[in-house]
C-alpha cells in the first residue's frame, strides 16, 4: 500500500518509519541534529509548498538510507 504525502510524492508504507509533527518534535536537539545532518546529506525532499506539517522518516531497503520527507501530511 502506498500514502500520499504531498504534491506527486507516494511512499511505500512498509519503508516508513515514522511520521512526526515537526512542530512539536524539533524542540528536541537530537531531532534537529538528525534533520540537519538529513539536509547536508542531501536526504531531505520537500513535498509541499506551503508551511510543513510533519516530516516522514523512511527506510529504503535497497539503498540502505533513510530519506525525510517534509510535508503537509497533517
Amino acid at each position: 500500500m502506498y500514502l500520499h504525502i504531498g504534491n506527486d510524492y507516494i511512499v511505500n508504507v512498509k519503508n516508513i518509519v515514522g511520521i512526526f509533527d515537526i512542530e512539536n518534535s524539533s524542540t528536541s536537539a537530537i531531532t534537529r541534529d538528525f534533520l540537519s545532518a538529513a539536509e547536508k546529506n542531501k536526504r531531505v525532499t520537500y513535498c509541499t509548498y506551503e508551511l510543513p506539517k510533519s516530516f516522514i522518516v523512511c527506510f529504503d531497503d535497497k539503498t540502505l538510507e533513510e530519506k525525510v520527507y517534509v510535508s503537509q501530511l497533517g
